[in-house]
């Protein structure tokens, strides 16, 4: 694991791999561009109407008009609207990395390190988009559904980082055999390997943190959010991109050695089959020694005939 860490941080800063990661960032920041035009004004006022609705946020942004924190109740509703937002950012950029970025990766490792790996192909194209899609859908619902767990301050820590890292393995391990593997090796090294995987995959949840410390610059990044939010993709891009290099420098590694590890059982030689020998050839116990047989008697020779008186 921690090998295929180097080689993946070496790989990173590749120039193709760098011009490789322009094409998640182009795609997602027009998305992100258009949608900005498009609807920032309006999900913001959207917002601003739903929360003065609830008698609650009510109160609380009458509360903050009293205590002079106008600058706070005015940032509420970008912030909610970006909340809401990253997430959906951050899981599109993952499923790009995943679609455009991965497929070039395997093939840029595959050519330096794993060039007599056998390409079995346990999955085409559209197995990876409808897995890809899957994954991300489950784990937008396991974040809407621990959302409200998110308020005990150790879960807010450790929840996050666990459904990211599950589904940064979950694509990017599948991603990474779809080539190389049948779909028996991928299901099985994919099973006997999950512990480590999603170690790595929380990891790089972790790192995909990072980009959201863009956010801490205050009411500049809220105003320019949507250029904020193209400068967190390429972030995000580059996180992913260190992902898909050491899920693939890892499970190649280990789709070789589970390879290697069944030829060297075939080339082994069998054990000699047992020989069938004929009972009547065999050799059996020795003689145990035992009385003797009764022997008949031996006939005692006729009298002599006797002579005339």
């Amino acid at each position: 694991m921690f090998e295929a860490f180097w080689r993946a941080f070496a790989h990173l800063v590749h120039p193709r791999v760098l011009v490789w990661t322009l094409m998640p960032l182009v795609l997602m920041g027009a998305v992100i561009g258009l949608a900005g035009w498009l609807g920032w004004e309006a999900a913001v006022d959207g917002v601003r109407a739903a929360l003065e609705r609830f008698e609650l946020t009510n109160a609380a942004m009458q509360w903050l008009n009293s205590v002079g924190a106008n600058s706070l109740r005015a940032m509420l509703a970008p912030i909610i609207v970006v909340a809401l937002a990253v997430p959906l950012v951050v899981v599109g950029t993952l499923v790009l990395v995943g679609w455009l970025l991965t497929p070039l990766v395997v093939q840029f490792v595959a050519r330096r390190r794993f060039a007599d790996l056998k390409r079995e192909r346990g999955a085409r194209w559209w197995h990876s988009v409808l897995w890809s899609l899957a994954c991300a859908v489950a784990a937008l619902a396991a974040l809407a559904a621990s959302l409200p767990l998110w308020l005990i301050p150790p879960l807010a820590l450790v929840l996050p980082p666990l459904i990211w890292g599950w589904l940064t393995y979950r694509v990017f391990a599948f991603d990474a055999l779809a080539e190389h593997a049948s779909a028996e090796e991928r299901r099985h090294l994919m099973h006997v390997h999950r512990w480590p995987l999603l170690a790595m995959g929380v990891a790089c949840g972790l790192l995909g943190a990072a980009p959201a410390l863009i956010w801490g610059l205050g009411a500049a990044a809220l105003i320019l959010a949507p250029f904020f939010m193209i400068a967190s993709v390429w972030l995000y891009t580059l996180v992913f991109a260190f992902a898909s290099l050491w899920f693939t420098h890892y499970m190649l590694a280990a789709l070789q050695r589970l390879r290697g590890g069944a030829v060297a059982a075939a080339a082994q030689p069998a054990p000699p089959a047992p020989v069938d020998v004929p009972a009547a050839a065999q050799p059996g116990p020795p003689a145990q020694p035992g009385p003797a047989a009764p022997t008949a008697p031996t006939p005692l020779p006729p009298p002599p005939p006797s002579e005339p008186a």
